[in-house]
């Protein structure tokens, strides 16, 4: 049974040092640690460092590990260090391993954003803007911020924690994956399951726990021919241009109302079951809240039930940019050598990624051999991630739901998402433990897109769900 007084205090002490945490994570957010730039690796080193200094201020024993290096723009970088913190050993206590990452997203001021992406901006609305406040920031310090309260009211920690910080989360997690594997049987040996918070509500207004993820293969296409750049005005007409092969390798891609056209993607898509069907007719969601988060109405489905299909259960496949064109302001009559072409496809169970490299790859080949191209064509799958399911039937599930119910006054919605963390199948195969997905932020929020953001509200009683959970999770049975 969970201490009803303990949580009280420890709610009226969260409620009254808010301010304290808005002003830590505006220490955060003003580091850029961007790890998909070579010229921020050593903002990321200093987020990394910057956790260390809390973490010795908590008390946290911690082990920064180093995973080595790696090329990234034709340089030879080190690599963040990922974080392993322990907090309490006690045996009787069950031992839970929450994950997170310090590193963020690029983020330029005539991106579009309002202000300054890297100064914490709370507007009258209480929205706390800034790269990072949400993905992954706020949550990260959210858990440090509910062991700091503990401390401070005098109450022992309900648990023992594990902590897993990476600093490379959003630029393919490099070594993460090989660390799990060589600490399975040492570091995590003792881990009881696990949480993570890197995803997001639904909606606006309800909570959720979140038992599914879907994959993603992305996938990098370059066209190459002349030697060098040319003029258009002499060489149009007249060579094969690689732009051009590329655009139409792209408009067989897929329709405008999203449909896949590459032959054996949906091959292997799950059925969709009638318990399935009924479980999105209680999911609190209105296409309204959509609109509000994309800033238009330009949906494809006029109803809320295809609309979470779309985004949960089955695939889905991205065009985000092209590489090697012509892209600033003005008129440049460039015909550019060289292109490349970048596009995801999200999956789903039971969709494999080498099957959808293999059948992108025949498809695209295919395709490019009836353009009479003397270009020459590449394909490449830069990453492949598969999809999670977790069960949330599991005693780690219905902590999470217990403490939504006593933060929030209500039932959470139990959701798949339409995004990809790896690592959450990753710690599954590799612990055999169950994994848990508890969101602090809205769907709103705007994580990787312009002006991101942290409401206040959620950030101070995400804290209180991060701690009430772990109490929830003392007093329940496992089973």
């Amino acid at each position: 049974m969970v201490n009803e007084t303990v949580l009280k205090n420890f709610f009226k002490y969260v409620d009254e040092n808010q301010d304290h945490y808005v002003d830590r994570l505006r220490e955060a957010v003003a580091i850029p640690s961007v790890s998909s730039d070579p010229d921020r690796r050593e903002d990321v080193f200093r987020m990394g460092n910057w956790l260390i200094e809390l973490f010795k201020k908590l008390g946290i024993s911690y082990e920064a590990v180093d995973v080595g290096n790696h090329v990234m723009s034709g340089k030879t970088l080190k690599l963040p260090p990922i974080l392993l913190g322990s907090y309490g050993n006690d045996p009787k206590k069950k031992t839970i391993l929450v994950y997170g990452h310090y590193d963020v997203q690029p983020a330029l001021l005539e991106d579009g954003w309002n202000s300054d992406p890297w100064k914490l901006v709370e507007d009258s609305t209480g929205r706390l803007v800034g790269r990072g406040s949400s993905d992954d920031k706020g949550p990260i310090i959210g858990w440090l911020n509910a062991i700091e309260a503990h401390q401070k009211i005098g109450v022992e920690f309900p648990v023992n924690l594990k902590i897993c910080f990476e600093g490379m989360e959003e630029n393919g997690s490099e070594g993460l994956d090989d660390l799990i594997a060589r600490e399975a049987d040492k570091y995590f040996k003792c881990v009881d399951a696990v949480c993570i918070s890197d995803n997001y509500w639904l909606g606006v207004t309800k909570p959720c726990l979140t038992y599914g993820l879907r994959g993603i293969s992305y996938f990098n296409i370059t066209v190459s021919g002349p030697g060098r750049d040319l003029h258009s005005g002499v060489f149009g007409g007249t060579v094969y241009e690689p732009m051009t092969d590329l655009i139409i390798l792209f408009s067989k891609l897929v329709t405008p109302n999203g449909k896949i056209l590459i032959p054996g993607i949906n091959d292997d898509v799950a059925e969709l079951k009638d318990e399935e069907m009924e479980t999105y007719r209680s999911i609190e969601f209105k296409l309204e809240e959509l609109q509000s988060a994309i800033e238009s109405k330009t949906n494809i489905y006029d109803n809320e039930t295809q609309t979470l299909q779309a985004r949960w259960r089955y695939p889905s496949l991205s065009i985000h940019g092209i590489e090697g064109a012509f892209s600033a302001p003005g008129v440049k009559t460039v015909l550019p050598c060289k292109v490349s072409g970048k596009f995801s496809i999200r999956s789903v169970p039971n969709m494999d990624p080498d099957k959808i490299t293999a059948c992108v790859d025949k498809f695209l080949r295919e395709e490019f051999g009836k353009l009479g191209s003397e270009n020459k064509l590449q394909v490449e799958c830069v990453h492949g991630a598969k999809p999670w399911v977790s069960s949330p039937d599991h005693w780690n599930f219905v902590a999470a739901a217990n403490a939504v119910e006593k933060v929030f006054n209500c039932k959470p919605d139990l959701t798949r998402e339409g995004g990809s963390i790896p690592v959450t199948l990753t710690f599954q195969d590799a612990l055999n433990k169950n994994v848990l997905l508890l969101p602090m932020g809205r769907g709103d929020d705007g994580a990787h897109s312009t002006n991101e953001k942290l409401d206040r509200h959620n950030y101070t009683e995400g804290i209180k769900l991060l701690g009430t959970y772990l109490h929830e999770v003392a007093a329940i049975k496992s089973t």
